[in-house]
């Protein structure tokens, strides 16, 4: 059995930048700061972002201010999606639907997004019935965390354990290789998102590509 977890902005879709105006919208408006400090995106989960959020401006990083700037978030996301040139990224559809056709393949997400927020985006751009299970953004601050719960609901849905280096992490930056290496995955990197090819291969992946678009040679790679 192989496993694939994919990185969802930047690897499967670019959301035109949804996601960034959903929360930093949410947020000046709910704590009143009109003109947020930027804290770092690329590659974090959600929650790390929020937390980045809350202490740049002063804000307690309480249970309470958490939960009202996630629901707010995802009462916007879905506004905000189709208001942005967004979409499935070179490649992707006809990777999954090949690999979802392997009866050899187990399909997961490993993300920094909400769960909530990472069903809302493909299932905007049509990719959600792909994705059985995955490690998400809600609770963790450090993406090797997500990797972790990744693994856990991968052993969950296969309803056994995997040997780790069957288990393919599919992402766009160096968090992305950093979390895979965490848990003895390896790594197909694009330069997709907001990180280059340079940058990327100081870290190191078993592959790395411009876009997923040459899917036989990501699905020799893999198999």
């Amino acid at each position: 059995m192989i496993a694939c977890l994919f990185d969802i902005d930047g690897t499967l879709i670019t959301s035109g930048g949804a996601g960034g105006y959903a929360l930093m919208g949410a947020f000046s408006d709910l704590f009143g700061i009109e003109s947020p400090q930027s804290v770092a995106f690329c590659g974090r989960t959600d929650r790390g972002i929020v937390t980045d959020l809350f202490a740049a401006h002063g804000i307690e990083n309480s249970v309470k201010n958490w939960d009202r700037l996630r629901e707010e978030y995802l009462r916007r996301l879905p506004v905000e999606l189709p208001r942005r040139q967004g979409g499935v990224l070179p490649g992707v559809q006809e990777l999954v639907e090949h690999l979802a056709e392997r009866t050899d393949v187990a399909l997961g997400l490993l993300t920094g997004n909400l769960r909530r927020g990472a069903e809302l985006k493909l299932t905007h751009y049509q990719l959600q019935p792909f994705f059985a299970f995955g490690g998400f953004g809600d609770h963790h601050h450090h993406r090797n965390d997500v990797a972790n719960e990744a693994i856990e609901a991968l052993e969950s849905h296969l309803d056994e354990g995997i040997a780790y280096d069957s288990v393919w992490v599919i992402g766009d930056t160096p968090l992305d290789i950093e979390c895979a290496r965490s848990v003895g995955a390896k790594v197909v990197a694009v330069t997709t998102g907001m990180v280059d090819a340079e940058e990327l291969a100081r870290h190191h992946p078993d592959l790395l590509l411009d876009d997923l678009s040459d899917v036989e040679r990501v699905l020799s790679t893999i198999a």
